[in-house]
């Protein structure tokens, strides 16, 4: 006899989250995680505290590693974030953020972003 699958778990109730809520739970090993990064970049463009952790977490070697698909990390979504969110503060952390990744990472997001440089994307969520 075969067990049931367990019930799958709901998603959290992310907009309801702080935004030191989100950064932890971005850090988590669940399986929602990547969702609160997308969160984050959501405020970015108002709140500069979001914009903030999004930079933070696109430091940690987790979210370096952590593939979304293909090349595409969560480190790569909160810099992507950042540069969408278009405000002087979220474009510097995406600049800060993006000098901080390996050269070879730094040339296949620009190659994804299809832009020369990073200064020249403008992608759009």
């Amino acid at each position: 006899m075969i067990a049931p699958a367990p019930p799958p778990t709901p998603e959290p109730p992310l907009a309801d989250m702080s935004v030191a809520e989100l950064t932890a739970f971005a850090q988590s090993r669940d399986r929602y995680a990547g969702r609160a990064v997308f969160e984050l970049a959501r405020r970015a463009p108002t709140d500069d505290s979001a914009a903030t952790a999004l930079g933070d977490l696109s430091h940690l070697q987790q979210l370096r590693d952590d593939r979304i698909f293909h090349l595409v990390s969560q480190a790569w979504a909160a810099i992507i974030g950042l540069l969408a969110a278009e405000t002087p503060y979220s474009r510097q952390t995406a600049y800060t953020a993006f000098a901080d990744l390996d050269p070879s990472d730094q040339t296949a997001l620009l190659s994804y972003l299809k832009a020369e440089r990073i200064e020249d994307a403008h992608p759009q969520l």
